[in-house]
């Protein structure tokens, strides 16, 4: 049977940086406040003329060249993002001629937060099929277009960034399970009865005659909502359980990881998570302190900024888990 291994990682944010200070010009907020709540101390945000898309482009660019492989290779893209340049067509499909790749299918993952690990998993199962041999994905947001920047939109509109990252995955025989680099397994998880905890309501064809009218903007319906408890100690609770889940799955113990990649939603979810599971704290990688939370594009934004600081490395064995809107959870393991 076929396996799949990734073999190269990029990540791109726009350089605009958004401190918390400059939140705090914006709305009734304070940087103390921000980083006692989140962790996070800053994010990127685009400039007005910058699309998901773009951000993907360079994401996937770096991850290519890492990969050292030639981008007509690639044989399938998928394209992890709930924030699209438009509602219709697929981000994928106006990813594909940025990339200069054509006739490969295009696919993208709407599983917000968890969308990079569902995109993973689907990716190994084409890859384990012998359907494709060379699958890019990529997970990237834009964010600060979509935000209340006002005191009214305050609890989320502190936590969200703009940002892309990208891996190339690849068809491998694996000759020794102990050592060679493959995805493990992964493990998929949604309960919709937590939708609306976590949800954009408008625009939106469940809404009458209209997807969006004067109303619905006036009562703020175009911006996210979050229930911020009932998410918080879902997070917890199910990344937990799905992280327990894949070593149990593949025998392994706690202290058989190197490094753990979690989502980035918030750095105190995560210290809970290490906490509850006893994880040492430098076996943790954050980025939400410098990028916030970019959804989809936080779990390969970290893996690229885990090898640039040495902490990813060839060999290393890494457990990657995510809890988002929907619900939805997953998590994965996989030796670098």
């Amino acid at each position: 049977m076929f396996h799949s291994e990734i073999i190269g990682s990029g990540m791109y944010v726009p350089p605009g940086i958004i401190t918390n200070h400059d939140l705090s010009k914006m709305m009734e907020t304070s940087h103390d406040w921000i980083v006692q709540r989140s962790g996070i101390e800053e994010r990127r945000w685009v400039t007005p003329d910058m699309v998901t898309t773009d951000l993907a482009l360079h994401a996937c660019e770096e991850a290519i060249k890492n990969a050292g492989i030639d981008k007509q290779e690639i044989d399938c893209l998928l394209f992890a993002t709930i924030s699209p340049d438009h509602d219709f067509p697929g981000s994928g499909c106006f990813l594909q001629p940025k990339l200069g790749l054509t006739g490969i299918p295009a696919i993208d993952v709407r599983q917000q937060c968890s969308g990079f690990v569902y995109a993973m998993s689907m990716a190994d199962a084409f890859i384990k099929s012998g359907q494709y041999k060379t699958i890019l994905i990529v997970g990237a947001e834009v964010h600060s277009k979509g935000l209340d920047k006002t005191t009214r939109g305050r609890d989320t509109a502190v936590l969200f960034g703009d940002g892309a990252g990208a891996i190339v995955m690849r068809r491998k025989e694996v000759k020794d399970p102990a050592k060679d680099s493959f995805i493990y397994s992964t493990h998929l998880f949604a309960e919709g009865q937590g939708a609306k905890d976590l949800w954009l309501e408008a625009p939106g064809m469940a809404l009458g005659a209209e997807r969006m009218n004067h109303e619905m903007i006036d009562a703020g319906k175009h911006y996210a909502y979050m229930n911020g408890k009932r998410v918080f100690t879902n997070a917890i609770r199910r990344m937990c359980e799905c992280t327990l889940l894949a070593l149990e799955t593949n025998k392994l113990k706690l202290e058989d990881i190197d490094l753990f990649l979690f989502h980035q939603a918030n750095m105190r979810i995560n210290q809970m998570v290490a906490q509850e599971l006893k994880i040492p704290e430098d076996k943790v990688f954050n980025t939400i302190q410098k990028y916030g939370n970019t959804t989809a594009a936080t779990i390969p934004i970290g893996m690229a900024e885990a090898v640039k600081a040495g902490k990813l490395k060839k060999g290393s064995l890494v457990a990657s888990a995510a809890f988002g809107s929907g619900f939805t959870w997953a998590s994965s393991i996989f030796r670098w």
